[in-house]
């Protein structure tokens, strides 16, 4: 019987848990649960004897790879999978996956929850301002910018797109004007909305340059990775213009000194929260499960992420 590791340091829902549960009962396969795990070597010995893991935010080092002697798949119920050594994966030759898509529409609300918390003041009695009318950058035009791009048409906002990876076409189907480059959205957008994943070339792409040329009270919305933000030059252009606001769903670590310096123009949640909703929760653990089936069963690689 083929086994499968569920190894989750914040766990699944029970909805969740039990959706997985389904799809490998089905399949004939054993569930091991390693919930709220607290060290490697717990992680290690879990994984000694399976088959394939399912994981969310959990670093799957090359030290835990390694230890997972008969491990054919990995999958990353999300999709960000930067906390997966690929490299390692690929040397052992095992498949490594995400889950692209099942939390997009979490991250996509997460994304204008903040932005009318920010607009409106914090919801604190005072005067604020509406996003009716104003431009909005989606830079990424993947699956969670087709969602923002979806809410933005309701709230009557202008929209643009930057990305290089996306035919014009398809982002001017959707009624969206393609720029040609990312210094044309941050300089025409009243809000960028942030979607890039974490890469070599990406870490720390934005920074100064892109955000100094933003319109008065501009305002980044950062629901992608903290990596990808060059902290010194965000201090340095909030610093240098008071208008220019910060919303992110994972605190910088830069957060004490714009917390101390710069009062209403940051949002920060309390921790990493675009896919914490129970839909993405279920959503993502059950793709996972489904995805190891399908690939152990027919060879199925369609969401592999290494080579």
């Amino acid at each position: 019987m083929k086994k499968v590791l569920v190894a989750t340091e914040k766990p699944f829902a029970p909805a969740a848990v039990q959706g997985i549960r389904e799809v490998l009962d089905k399949a004939g396969y054993e569930l091991v649960l390693l919930e709220k795990h607290t060290s490697p070597e717990e992680w290690k010995q879990a994984a000694a004897d399976v088959d394939a893991m399912i994981i969310r935010s959990d670093k799957a080092t090359a030290d835990i790879i390694g230890a997972a002697s008969r491990l054919k798949i990995i999958v990353r119920a999300g999709a960000g999978y930067d906390n997966i050594d690929l490299d390692a994966c690929t040397d052992k030759g095992v498949v490594a996956m995400n889950t692209p898509g099942q939390n997009s529409n979490a991250v996509a609300e997460l994304a204008f929850g903040m932005m009318l918390y920010h607009v409106r003041k914090g919801f604190d009695g005072t005067s604020g301002s509406e996003l009716r009318g104003k431009k909005l950058g989606i830079h990424a035009y993947g699956n969670v910018g087709k969602y923002v791009a979806e809410i933005a048409r309701g709230f009557g906002m202008d929209l643009y797109a930057f990305d290089p990876f996306v035919d014009n076409a398809v982002i001017e189907q959707d009624g969206i004007k393609p720029l040609e480059t990312e210094q044309e959205l941050y300089k025409i957008c009243d809000f960028v909305s942030l979607h890039i994943p974490s890469n070599e070339k990406t870490k720390k792409s934005i920074g100064y340059d892109l955000l100094s040329v933003m319109p008065a009270k501009g305002t980044l919305v950062n629901t992608a990775r903290k990596e990808v933000i060059d902290e010194a030059g965000l201090l340095k252009i909030m610093n240098e213009r008071d208008d220019l606001n910060y919303l992110s769903d994972v605190a910088p670590d830069c957060r004490e000194e714009i917390e101390g310096k710069y009062p209403g123009r940051f949002v920060f949640t309390a921790k990493k929260m675009g896919a914490q909703t129970a839909e993405a929760n279920i959503n993502a653990g059950i793709a996972a499960a489904t995805q190891i089936v399908n690939f152990l069963e027919k060879g199925d690689n369609s969401f592999q992420v290494n080579k």
